[in-house]
């Protein structure tokens, strides 16, 4: 008795091929569907630079140039969004320079965001009541630490904000964000 397997039998019937090709089908039609939502739904990864450093953009995510900012008045705080869109602070100098410290614009008690106040010379948060100083320090709580600081550099007419990692000026301390 032969034991062998004949070879005339083929080693796909005609009912797996087909389901094979409508699977395939499927697949690719949704992979061509799913891939455009998913384009829109993962937000693009930020390209740094040295140390984590972006660039500053506004609120609609076009890139400031540096000549618009230094263009105010000295002392004016120009807002941006900065490291991962937070509002951030830009303090134009007398010398019509950009400080090398920017102030994120997020209140250190319940994360509010503020405005800066001319005639007082202050940040003030208008839902509990905290005030900052010019630099960032708490002048009136509930805001128990001051505000976090970023790095703020000026290349070709483009500013760049990078996380802060030094010591904090204004305390003397490890910054208490890092």
């Amino acid at each position: 008795m032969d034991n062998s397997i004949s070879l005339e039998n083929p080693s796909l019937s005609r009912r797996q091929l087909l389901n094979f090709l409508t699977g395939a089908t499927v697949a690719v039609t949704a992979g061509a569907a799913l891939y455009p939502a998913g384009k829109f739904l993962i937000a693009p990864g930020e390209k740094t630079g040295v140390g984590g450093a972006i660039l500053s953009k506004d609120i609609l995510g076009k890139q400031i140039p540096a000549s618009q900012i230094l263009a105010e008045a000295p002392g004016t705080r120009a807002l941006v969004a900065g490291l991962v869109g937070e509002p951030t602070y830009l303090i134009v100098k007398e010398d019509h320079t950009l400080d090398r410290i920017g102030l994120v614009d997020n209140c250190t008690h319940l994360g509010c965001t503020f405005p800066w106040n001319p005639l007082d010379q202050q940040f003030q948060c208008p839902c509990h009541g905290s005030r900052y100083a010019p630099d960032g320090t708490v002048v009136r709580g509930p805001a128990p630490l001051p505000l976090k600081i970023v790095q703020v550099t000026v290349m070709d007419n483009s500013i760049l904000i990078s996380p802060w990692k030094e010591t904090d000026p204004r305390t003397g301390k490890k910054p208490w964000w890092v």
